[in-house]
């Protein structure tokens, strides 16, 4: 029987997407359509930290300079609430009722999309966990990278390899997917199984690391059909959180399981 796992075909993926931008908006591209890239994010959980009427908490450019107000989008819950508590310490008074709560990435890009007023545009930095940046740069720095010590973004991991050196797929249904990790570990597992169901056909595997900024900006820009077959792959801790969040509100609510929100437009 053949193994659920194998080499794809290759696919010019990200080019120069390991240093990207750290801020998502800006100008529109011809490629892949917003909703699909909507679509495509939307089964993410990330962490944002807004009032209680669910806007974010922004920071808005300094009086006498230009820009748009920016809000933070934490991969993980842990650091957005880290940094809410260290907020509490400094700025009591600016985060009198505001919490993290989780929303989805695919909402996060709808509103960095919407049109209107630069000047009322809001728009969103993500901030990875440092422990998986970390990784990045030592398996970029072990690969002989030069952009290693300057990774900016988010990092993501994809598995390449075979005589092609096509990126590793997954039969999901009828279709063959590209799994993209927010952990490296997670994509190491995937690997670890597949050499071995397919030790003869596991050769040559390596790890490539890119950035989700630079991934979004490639679905924005690129017409590769196969970039439709990219699937990301949130991190165990980010399931756990929105999986704990749930539960939480399901047992405030009497047992009422709710959806996770997405954020309301910044009060000005």
């Amino acid at each position: 029987m053949n193994s659920l796992m194998r080499f794809g075909t290759s696919l010019s993926l990200i080019g120069t997407a390991v240093v990207g931008a750290m801020v998502i908006g800006g100008a529109r591209a011809q490629a892949l359509p917003d909703n699909q890239i909507i679509e495509k994010l939307r089964p993410i959980p990330v962490f944002t930290i807004t009032n209680q009427q669910g806007a974010p908490l922004v920071a808005s450019p300094q009086q006498g300079q230009s820009g748009s107000p920016v809000a933070g989008v934490f991969i993980s819950q842990q650091d957005a609430q880290a940094f809410l508590t260290r907020l509490s310490s400094s700025h009591p008074d600016l985060v009198r009722g505001v919490q993290v709560v989780p929303v989805s990435l695919g909402d996060v890009y709808k509103m960095s999309r919407q049109s209107g007023n630069p000047q009322d545009k809001l728009e969103f930095a993500y901030i990875p966990t440092q422990q998986q940046v970390d990784v990045a740069k030592q398996l970029l720095s072990q690969q002989g990278a030069s952009t290693a010590a300057n990774f900016q973004g988010v990092p993501l991991f994809i598995a390449k390899g075979g005589r092609d050196n096509g990126y590793l797929t997954i039969q999901q249904g009828q279709e063959q997917i590209i799994p993209v990790f927010f952990e490296k570990q997670g994509l190491q597992n995937l690997i670890d199984r597949f050499k071995q169901q397919q030790p003869n056909e596991a050769v040559n595997i390596t790890i490539e690391v890119i950035n989700l900024e630079g991934m979004i900006q490639t679905l924005q820009r690129s017409n590769d059909p196969q970039l439709n077959k990219l699937v990301l792959i949130p991190s165990r801790d980010a399931l756990q959180s929105i999986q704990s969040y749930l539960q939480n509100q399901a047992r405030a609510n009497g047992g009422n399981r709710p959806q996770s929100p997405a954020p309301a437009q910044p009060q000005r």
